[in-house]
């Protein structure tokens, strides 16, 4: 793995299927330090990926062979950075709530011109190129030989799934002399190079629509000739959950998130979003957007946009959803869309850093992802030390937990998602929603969703409860410690659970509705088969929903503070465990042993009934091998908004 890899969308479900492509403190860090190596130089541990191994090993690279690598710096004191990230964060620090201004930040943490000129002085000498440069890293090219005078390391060809890249041959280094100016080398390895660019987007994406029958809200419309299932017929999905129903059973009461600026990251920029975001709003009882209240900050170029590599076009609709998502839930807030120009991770960070830098926002919701597997300490420094600059400033990042609950069905393997995994961030994981008439909240399940199609002869269900389709990521990370804000509420039960004598980071954190079943109604201008482009509104769901609507409640319960930025929010979260604060989410809320389902038709061409109709029964509330407990759980983590959630943040209210 390198930092310029593929990143996927965190979460976006859909109603049918659709193809998608689009420290040593408390807290724990990952092990990407420097630490002090032999021969007078500080290796930069995680530089060597885990899949260059003796086995796959072929050979050194050619001296000649081209690299490209970005050389991240460590600041003035690294140490100080992320003890003050932890103490502005922490409701029992006398520091709590002190934050920074950008300009202080770089001013006491930032690399000086002094650090920023040994490095590039070491760069030049060894023969390197520094073709680019920024407050935080220098972007270096060279040949392979110049590597090696540089980190100390040859570049060999190993094979990974199949293909031949090149990675260091041991763990990079850098002279000890340079006094512990860079953090980590990202790039060093080419698994995968993608090098294809193009500075024009694709039009909007494939049509998709849902068939219905629908209900309007939970449990408004059976069909009783359907076969039964849990000892009584399913409902019909809703059509899609709207902002009046999601502030409701989250507690926004009379809040609007005004006053506070919501930022979102993801992959390119849907050419139609202005326009769609405005006629959802007004389609749905939203407040119509004032004049400058949503804005975008975008790159000049893009590149990879190919559907082979990051599929440019499949990224438009997580951009509508989080911003429709979060104008649903917090009207007034303001929102900038920062996109990036692909969406593999430098160009991810780049975009994040872009809100630290410029201050931009309060609150960041980012629907996006990969899983541990494919991380590697070097680039989870660079995240890290990212996560803190914006916790020193007030600023809060949240991530989508993911799609595919343990990730065994979909990667082999239980794990959690990255940047999620961050002890710095928070996890937003997922829920299936019952909203009944009048916008009442009726109960939540974990997400994790069971599909059983209706027999041909219409008497049954096939397989019944059916296949896993989808849940909250959720689970025990074996990169990062437990942070301090998760002792005591966190049980060993989970963050022991892969063996360690040491408990370890768990996630989620928080949760919200998730579950394509149960989602949210989106609007977006979509390309149908017929080759007409238009506007039309469907279902979705994914933890790529969750995390937008708590961003947006998150912009309510700041505006409680009276505008004072939650900013990195897990410590006040966690602070609130136990309290009238939470939906305790389970996975049985109507009963021990009491199913429950929804029924669901689809469009068998995903656009209209043409192709036939696909009948079946989602069982909610089974997340692969995960499970919705009473209590802190790695489905929900400590539950979801309830009514008092943001009330809790009015100063000198009681919990």
């Amino acid at each position: 793995m390198r930092s310029s890899r593929p990143r996927a969308r965190a979460g976006l479900s859909l109603a049918a299927a659709l193809p998608l492509v689009a420290g040593a403190l408390a807290l724990g860090v990952p092990a990407a330090h420097a630490d002090s190596g032999p021969h007078d130089r500080q290796s930069l541990v995680g530089t060597k990926p885990v899949w260059a191994t003796a086995n796959a090993d072929r050979g050194a690279t050619p001296a000649s062979n081209n690299v490209t690598a970005r050389v991240y710096l460590a600041g003035r004191d690294a140490k100080g950075l992320a003890d003050y990230a932890r103490a502005v964060s922490d409701p029992k620090s006398k520091s709590y709530g002190k934050y920074l201004t950008a300009k202080q930040a770089k001013e006491r943490f930032g690399a000086t011109k002094g650090q920023i000129a040994k490095v590039t002085a070491w760069l030049k000498s060894s023969g390197l190129k520094v073709t680019g440069s920024s407050d935080h890293y220098l972007t270096v090219a060279g040949d392979a030989a110049a590597v090696k005078k540089a980190f100390g390391t040859e570049l060999h060809n190993f094979v990974k799934d199949g293909k031949t890249y090149h990675a260091p041959a041991k763990t990079a280094s850098v002279p000890a002399d340079l006094d512990g100016a860079v953090l980590t080398v990202v790039g060093l390895n080419d698994a995968p190079r993608l090098t294809r660019h193009q500075d024009t987007l694709p039009g909007p994406s494939t049509g998709f629509r849902n068939a219905g029958p629908f209900s309007t809200y939970y449990g408004s419309k059976v069909n009783t000739s359907l076969p039964s299932a849990y000892g009584g017929h399913a409902p019909y999905a809703i059509k899609g959950y709207t902002g009046k129903q999601l502030r409701a059973v989250y507690g926004a009461k009379n809040f609007t998130g005004k006053g506070v600026t919501v930022a979102i990251t993801d992959a390119y920029a849907s050419p139609t979003i202005a326009k769609d975001a405005a006629e959802y709003a007004k389609r749905n009882g939203d407040k119509a957007y004032r004049k400058g209240q949503f804005s975008q900050v975008l790159p000049s170029t893009w590149t990879h946009t190919d559907p082979k590599e990051c599929d440019a076009a499949g990224w438009y609709g997580e951009e509508t959803l989080d911003i429709e998502a979060v104008h649903a839930v917090a009207p007034e807030s303001d929102i900038v869309y920062v996109g990036g120009s692909s969406c593999q991770d430098d160009d991810l960070i780049d975009s994040l850093h872009k809100i630290v830098d410029g201050r931009l926002a309060d609150i960041v919701s980012n629907s996006w992802g990969d899983v541990e597997k494919n991380e590697t300490p070097d680039v989870a420094a660079a995240y890290d030390q990212l996560f803190q600059q914006g916790a020193v400033e007030g600023i809060g990042f949240y991530f989508s937990s993911g799609d595919d609950g343990d990730n065994v069905s979909k990667h082999g393997v239980k794990q959690v998602d990255t940047p999620a995994n961050s002890p710095w961030v928070t996890s937003v994981g997922g829920t299936s929603l019952a909203v009944g008439k009048g916008e009442k909240y009726l109960w939540e399940t974990g997400w994790g969703t069971h599909k059983a199609a209706l027999s041909k002869d219409g008497q049954s269900w096939d397989g019944f409860p059916g296949t896993f389709t989808g849940g909250a990521g959720g689970g025990t990370s074996t990169m990062y410690e437990q942070p301090f804000y998760q002792r005591g509420v966190v049980p060993d039960a989970l963050s022991k659970v892969n063996g360690t004598a040491k408990p370890m980071r768990v996630g989620p954190d928080i949760a919200a509705v998730a579950d394509s079943s149960t989602g949210f109604l989106v609007g977006q201008t979509q390309t149908f088969p017929d080759g007409t482009v238009k506007y039309d509104e469907y279902r979705i769901g994914g933890t790529s929903l969750a995390a937008p609507v708590i961003a947006g409640v998150q912009a309510l319960a700041q505006q409680a503070r009276h505008g004072v930025p939650i900013g990195f929010a897990n410590p006040g979260i966690y602070d609130r465990y136990g309290t009238a604060a939470y939906h305790d989410v389970t996975d049985h809320p109507l009963g021990k042993g009491q199913g429950i389902a929804v029924v669901r038709v689809d469009y068998a061409n995903s656009t209209d009934a043409k192709g036939g109709l696909l009948t079946s029964l989602r069982s909610l509330g089974g997340d692969s091998s995960l499970s919705a407990t009473v209590g802190y759980d790695n489905v929900t983590g400590v539950g979801t908004p309830a009514d008092s959630y943001v009330t809790s943040y009015v100063p000198g209210h009681r919990r």
